[in-house]
């Protein structure tokens, strides 16, 4: 299988996860309206985000704030397909994670273009300590991003013929 078939088709599935979760939160819950899952740990709660991530430059003016975040997501996603192109046949958990997270940046690109913050509403904590309420983008970009880490630390490539 094409290796470009294999990270866009797992970018779509993000983005098609991404979005449909996305709507449902904005359709059936009210801004900032938690719902409890999993008591003292995890709770489903309606935010928005106009900035990166954990609310990086949140408070920034749109002005700027909007272009400078839809600038470096299409550059990352620039990179991301510069990334699968050296990819070697059979590096399929590289796959994996590139496309990950070009499926998260593509579905938190989406949010910024459409409405200028991204829509987040899983939220995880543990008595005072909070995590910044993300989405299903943002799983995917640190999935991804796992995934690489451990790749990079536990394969090792081989020379190639000839050079050994």
């Amino acid at each position: 299988m094409n290796k470009y078939a294999v990270v866009l088709s797992l970018a779509g599935v993000a983005v098609i996860v991404d979005q449909i979760s996305k709507w449902y939160i904005r359709q059936h819950f009210a801004l900032y309206e938690s719902l409890s899952v999993i008591d003292s740990f995890f709770r489903i709660t309606h935010a928005r985000n106009a900035g990166g991530a954990f609310g990086l430059l949140n408070q920034g003016a749109r002005a700027w704030r909007l272009p400078f975040f839809l600038m470096a997501s299409c550059v990352a996603i620039v990179v991301l397909l510069m990334f699968v192109r050296r990819v070697q046949p059979g590096q399929w958990w590289l796959l994996v994670a590139l496309g990950s997270i070009l499926g998260g940046a593509l579905g938190n690109l989406i949010d910024r273009m459409t409405s200028g913050e991204v829509t987040d509403f899983l939220d995880v904590y543990w008595r005072d300590y909070h995590w910044p309420t993300f989405n299903v983008a943002d799983s995917c970009i640190t999935v991804g991003m796992a995934i690489l880490v451990v790749y990079s630390l536990v394969v090792r490539d081989e020379p190639p013929a000839g050079q050994r």
